[in-house]
């Protein structure tokens, strides 16, 4: 019996995904090396993780090298270096991905960020990068904007794996829920296939307690009543949405509409945790994985957490445990003067900017290492 606590995540019915990419990870076999021993069922990506590997690395050299001087543009060889580590990756788990059935071994890759805002651009660029990489096991990453919804929508409708990302809200969780559901129906109606369509919906976690905790410290400053309310509030409130998310998954995927297309084949869209690296130093560097280990969900860690968690892991089936406390902790909110809609909705928009500003890094830095190479 293995008693590694990545291992064990398994046991509970979570499957560990790690939030990094980078070649060097792949060709040195570390990749293989953590899906055997450590259980790894999966990987995400993003901009600013592209970003830092092809500017913190020489791994890429080469490639952009020979793809410069073929007169490539920055665009064909951000595509080319980022959707040729996407194959490689997803190549690798390819065998779990057959072994269970389509449930796990999937490999993330993002639309660009700049199109968040723009549902048709987001559904023409997520159907070229599908193509283009041309792998069952991946997803592509679209942003939960109000302008991805119907992207989402649609491209589940076309069998396009969907990793539904920058979501925070329960509200737009709600929607993000609908817009799987009334895919797979759309596609079932075409009679088309959905039992290997797939979709994460990703809650970004330690972004929440990033905001709303210095909202809180400020009240706790400041004394009386206000004080004590927002002491109990301060580093709760991402775990409680994310127990309550929880519920409100477990309420959807249980109802007699998505049992018809269960019948079919479908699976639920699962809830994937991510953003799970801890941001204060006084919480514990796992606390973003203890709490929330349930059936049926994902957690994604970047490396340096899920070293931590193999090192240090407790592994139970907390997801479920103090789910009254949870509501209440989202119920207390407005009466220390926060309200959750409105902190969302900002996280959402902090977080299309967070990623454009990495992805117009990542093309500069091609840009001058191309011309280096031309030069």
């Amino acid at each position: 019996m293995s008693t590694n606590p990545l291992q064990k995540l398994g046991d509970f019915g979570q499957s560990p995904w790690l939030d990094f990419i980078r070649r060097h990870l792949i060709t040195s076999g570390e990749l293989q090396r953590l899906i055997d021993e450590d259980g790894l069922k999966g990987v995400t990506s993003n901009p600013a993780i592209f970003d830092k590997a092809v500017e913190g690395s020489h791994d890429y050299d080469e490639a952009i090298r020979a793809l410069a001087n073929q007169n490539n543009s920055v665009q064909e060889i951000y595509q080319d270096v980022t959707v040729e580590d996407i194959q490689w990756a997803a190549d690798i788990f390819y065998p779990l991905y057959e072994k269970v059935d389509g449930k796990d071994g999937y490999v993330s890759l993002e639309v660009n960020p700049h199109l968040a805002r723009d549902t048709d651009g987001t559904i023409a660029e997520a159907r070229r990068l599908w193509k283009v990489a041309g792998r069952p096991n991946i997803f592509i990453k679209v942003p939960a904007t109000k302008e991805g919804l119907p992207a989402i929508q649609q491209l589940l409708s076309e069998g396009i794996n969907v990793n539904v990302t920058l979501l925070f809200g329960l509200p737009r969780y709600e929607e993000v829920a609908e817009a799987y559901i009334g895919g797979l129906e759309a596609r079932a109606q075409k009679g088309e296939p959905i039992a290997r369509v797939a979709s994460v919906a990703s809650f970004f976690l330690s972004r929440i307690d990033v905001l709303v905790d210095p909202m809180l410290e400020k009240m706790m400053a400041g004394g009386g009543d206000k004080a004590t309310a927002a002491k109990n509030l301060h580093g709760q409130v991402a775990i409680a949405s994310a127990k309550i998310a929880y519920q409100h998954y477990k309420r959807i995927f249980g109802q007699e509409r998505f049992k018809a297309l269960a019948d079919k084949g479908a699976r639920p869209q699962r809830v994937l945790w991510a953003s799970t690296s801890t941001k204060n130093p006084e919480y514990s560097d796992i606390k973003y994985v203890e709490a929330l280990i349930g059936p049926n969900t994902v957690n994604t860690m970047p490396m340096e957490t899920l070293e931590a968690y193999r090192d240090h892991g407790n592994p139970a089936a907390r997801l479920e445990e103090g789910v009254d406390e949870a509501a209440g902790v989202l119920q207390r909110l407005p009466e220390v003067g926060i309200d959750l809609t409105r902190v969302t909705r900002q996280l959402v928009e902090e977080g299309i900017e967070k990623f454009n500003k990495p992805f117009d890094s990542l093309l500069n830095t091609l840009e001058k290492k191309a011309r280096a190479v031309k030069s």
